[in-house]
């Protein structure tokens, strides 16, 4: 087989879901990191003369009903909402991999003491965790990573244990293992690549559902506490004014959508 022949049969093309999903993530990513710096402004900053006022130079958006500019508490919010949820994903994600391949790999009573943690955390609602931790540690990102960590990696640990149960009685593992080769090697060689793809999925199902529950408990005034910008927090505070500033209501909504469908998308075109 020629060298072009191989680069064309491993060539990993992108799907049309996925392009999208990466298509939006992007978008929301440029509004966030790029839109304060090609617009200056404070998110915080107020002026009552401009209540409710529509869009011009120094906020695109328009400004809400105290006067702030929805762009620039926009921007912010989608730094801070997803930040928060990469780090509960990130922690709960360690967690359920070391937890679910020593379950798996020592069984006995270590096995039966994670599933039953595991399974009591899944019994409770997820929002109703957080909110324990929350009341705890009020209206601060701690809290929200603390709480959603405590919630994410249930999912991880579940399915790190049930891939690494079934690698290990696997013939490479067992061959493996008569050679001399360390736990370290096992993982590294056998197990990691069969979990890789669950884990990156369940990693981009879990940031969405981060993102979703931030923004749920901030429109109930039990999240981020005014005046951060927090995605669910604009959407409570800019409702009572849709009819006069409708763009300033729309805006924290569809850039919750937009990011909740990319990061879907990306996970969906992963599981096929």
């Amino acid at each position: 087989m020629s060298s072009i022949d191989f680069q064309t049969t491993h060539r990993l093309p992108l799907s049309p879901m996925r392009t999208v999903g990466i298509g939006l993530i992007a978008l929301v990513a440029a509004i966030a990191l790029l839109g304060p710096v090609i617009v200056p402004g404070n998110p915080l900053a107020q002026s009552l003369i401009k209540a409710l006022a529509g869009p011009e130079t120094a906020a695109p958006l328009g400004y809400d009903h105290l006067g702030r500019s929805v762009f620039h508490r926009l921007a912010d919010a989608l730094r801070l909402s997803p930040v928060i949820a990469l780090a509960a994903v990130a922690t709960a994600g360690a967690a359920g991999l070391v937890l679910g391949t020593l379950s798996a790999a020592k069984g006995g009573w270590i096995d039966r003491i994670f599933v039953m943690l595991a399974d009591a955390l899944l019994a409770l609602p997820g929002l109703l965790l957080v909110l324990i931790v929350l009341a705890m540690v009020p209206g601060t990102a701690l809290g929200f990573w603390a709480g959603l960590s405590l919630v994410l990696w249930v999912e991880f640990f579940r399915l790190t244990r049930a891939a690494t149960r079934e690698t290990l009685t696997s013939p490479a593992v067992q061959a493996s293992r008569l050679l001399g080769f360390g736990p370290v090697y096992l993982f590294r060689v056998h197990i990691w690549p069969e979990i890789a793809p669950m884990m990156l999925t369940a990693a981009a199902f879990g940031t969405a559902t981060a993102i979703m529950a931030i923004a749920a408990l901030g429109f109930v005034h039990v999240g981020m506490r005014a005046p951060t910008p927090e995605l669910g927090l604009m959407m409570v505070e800019l409702l009572p004014y849709w009819r006069e500033a409708p763009l300033a209501l729309l805006s924290p909504v569809v850039a919750t959508f937009a990011l909740l469908l990319g990061l879907t998308l990306l996970a969906g075109s992963r599981e096929t």
